[in-house]
């Protein structure tokens, strides 16, 4: 699944393409996950912004386009409307064709008000890259569940955008367990950073591809060759030299150290 540093990269990249432009044409399967679509013909983009994992499209009647790519949608433009994985499509004034491919449909489009979101989008926490994730915040809200470090981590509520991918990444260069499930602040605060850093990293290198992830491009992510712990199981670690292990965390695959992250 597309996580914050794809879905940033995409959106980057689609901010020039589409602000100004508005809808001639469009289409979409007929799902009801993929129908709203077909609501913003004449309608024009002002901007492109990200919450978390979610692309929200900015329309000059004052609602949003809010697009999830589930597990394996792209956003491309497009010239064979045939295509039996195109999920939705948008043609431009510009002639550009925007298209919504997903091979799995787990991904969803839908029309609301800013801020009037439901389920994930209205309950995620803040942007980890922002002023307003904090160490206090972010050590308080772990405080109040229960549950392990890294399920907290892909329920959004801690902090918005980390996945499977990047909660392995951050808990190895935090040096924490992903089964545990209290932290002290000390470990909360080296676990914020990591969050931050493994994120902008990826960022940066145009986030990570592991199947089905292009950005607008149809280009891959270099990440992935920069992990150091997800994916890497029975891999000397990257630390101590040890096999890294793999053990499964509430039905998610989980790679970790356990010389440097002890139980």
């Amino acid at each position: 699944m597309p996580e914050l540093p794809e879905v940033e990269s995409i959106r980057r990249q689609l901010e020039p393409l589409l602000c100004g432009r508005h809808v001639i044409r469009c289409d979409s399967h007929p799902s009801v996950k993929f129908l709203p679509a077909r609501e913003i013909i004449g309608m024009g983009f002002e901007s492109v912004n990200r919450r978390g994992k979610y692309l929200l499209f900015g329309l000059d009647d004052g609602n949003e386009m809010v697009i999830h790519l589930g597990m394996t949608g792209q956003l491309l433009p497009v010239s064979d409307l045939s295509d039996p994985h195109l999920r939705a499509w948008w043609e431009f004034d510009n002639e550009l064709i925007l298209g919504y491919r997903d091979i799995r449909r787990f991904g969803r489009i839908r029309i609301c008000k800013p801020n009037q979101y439901d389920g994930t989008l209205k309950t995620m926490g803040p942007e980890p890259l922002s002023d307003d994730f904090t160490v206090e915040q972010f050590h308080s809200t772990l405080k109040k569940s229960s549950r392990k470090i890294k399920t907290q981590l892909l329920s959004q509520r801690p902090v918005a955008g980390v996945g499977n991918i990047y909660a392995d990444e951050a808990c190895f260069r935090a040096g924490i367990y992903p089964g545990v499930r209290r932290l002290t602040k000390a470990q909360a605060r080296d676990l914020h950073e990591s969050i931050r850093y493994v994120l902008s990293i990826a960022v940066e290198n145009g986030g990570t591809t592991l199947r089905d992830y292009v950005n607008v491009e149809g280009k891959e992510g270099t990440n992935q060759h920069f992990l150091t712990c997800y994916g890497r199981w029975d891999q000397p670690c990257l630390n101590c030299g040890e096999p890294l292990r793999r053990t499964v965390i509430d039905n998610r695959g989980t790679t970790f150290c356990g010389n440097c992250q002890r139980r």
